[in-house]
């Protein structure tokens, strides 16, 4: 019986990491086994916030900012960059001034963090890889910004946050304290950062207040609306690795508030309510998408919601939350573009259908389309999780700002 018992026990072990590992990897990802690993560790983490949530210990979201403890790593100077955490107009920054002399005044990059506005920080071994490589390849001042996250803070806090940091930054005051261009400055964010640099540089368009343009926007597989949680990347992408479908709707919602009604009728793409109905004209893929990406799909119009959950949470249908939604006239102006897309991201379509757009409003836009990635692929840059895919995509990043900015 009890060789019976170890046995049961070994094949019940043994199925557990299988189903874990296990995990269908598209065929065109390069190092499948590590993928799959990375894959099965995040579904680990999701599976445990999950039980750590309903059983009442913590919250789903700060049990998965352990992960972002884990991976923590204090400001620390080498020979080619000068690294401090500070603050700007009251919002935590790491700042990374490069220490090679410049013939003249330097580029200066702002940067956002991914993590869904729930998780994530600047001093994240991936994230302080990112920015101190940027600052050193490009002799350029970098700002890492560390606005405050959700659950604690809600929409628009975040959004808040990373644009003080910017204004404050291009004060000519601050500019030539630490000897950047106001001419050659870039916002940048990857996954939410990303949607957080295309939300700033929209509300700069807008402020009379700020003299200096921006010359650059990049943005990484953003996310850039709310409206539409069942594109076709959406479907196609609903169990890929590191952002399945469910997290993404539960970020989203958990942006705006912890309210299950809100991420229900997110998951069941029912959210929208018919007063807005205008605002689909922007993220309709049947116009904006390519052929090679609508799969022979089929646009259906849209199934509307209550009237009660925009009521309750607008920041939902705001451009600030959602910059895909601005008008085409509000496009109009932006930046020189740069935009990573992954094609295997429920994300992907976000990006795609803004470079278009943006193009429709005459900005100028390289699209950068990674056939072979997944969401998050940037951030495998460091050990223990380095990605091939992450590093190409770094470089390409680099020598596209290195090129233009």
């Amino acid at each position: 019986v009890e060789m019976g018992a170890k046995l049961l026990c070994l094949f019940l072990a043994s199925a557990l990491i299988a189903y874990y590992i296990y995990t269908p990897i598209p065929e065109d990802v390069e190092e499948p086994w590590k993928v799959m690993l990375i894959t099965a560790s995040f579904r680990a983490m999701g599976h445990l916030a999950e039980v750590a949530d309903r059983l009442g210990l913590m919250h789903y979201m700060d049990a998965l900012m352990l992960l972002t403890a884990a991976e923590y790593v204090a400001p620390t100077s080498d020979e080619n960059v000068t690294v401090t955490d500070t603050e700007f107009s009251n919002v935590a920054v790491r700042l990374y001034l490069p220490r090679r002399a410049s013939d003249g005044l330097r580029r200066a990059v702002i940067y956002f963090h991914g993590g869904g506005w729930c998780v994530g920080n600047a001093g994240m071994k991936s994230y302080d890889h990112l920015t101190r490589w940027t600052s050193n390849i490009l002799n350029a001042v970098v700002v890492s910004v560390n606005y405050r996250l959700a659950p604690k803070y809600r929409f628009p806090v975040q959004f808040e946050d990373v644009y003080s940091v910017t204004k404050f930054f291009l004060q000519s005051s601050v500019l030539s304290r630490y000897g950047v261009d106001p001419d050659r400055i870039c916002v940048a964010g990857d996954s939410a950062g990303g949607n957080l640099a295309a939300a700033v540089a929209q509300q700069l368009l807008e402020d009379s207040e700020v003299k200096t343009k921006l010359k650059i926007q990049a943005l990484i597989y953003p996310a850039l609306q709310t409206l539409d949680l069942n594109l076709p990347s959406y479907q196609e992408n609903e169990y890929k690795p590191i952002l399945p479908r469910l997290l993404m709707v539960k970020f989203w919602s958990e942006y705006f508030t912890s309210d299950s009604s809100l991420r229900e009728a997110m998951a069941s793409n029912r959210h929208v309510p018919v007063e807005s109905s205008h605002l689909f004209q922007f993220v309709n893929w049947s116009n904006l998408l390519p052929e090679e990406l609508k799969k022979d799909r089929v646009y259906t119009s849209p199934t509307y919601g209550s009237s009660e959950l925009a009521q309750k949470y607008p920041g939902f249908l705001d451009t600030r939350a959602a910059p895909l939604l601005a008008s085409d006239a509000q496009l109009h102006g932006l930046p020189l573009t740069y935009i990573l897309t992954c094609e295997h991201d429920v994300l992907r379509d976000d990006g795609v259908m803004y470079a278009e757009r943006l193009r429709a409003a005459g900005v100028p836009v390289t699209h950068d389309h990674a056939k072979d990635a997944f969401h998050g692929a940037m951030m495998f840059i460091s050990s223990p999780a380095e990605l091939a895919v992450g590093h190409r995509l770094l470089n390409r990043y680099i020598e596209w700002l290195n090129e233009n900015l």
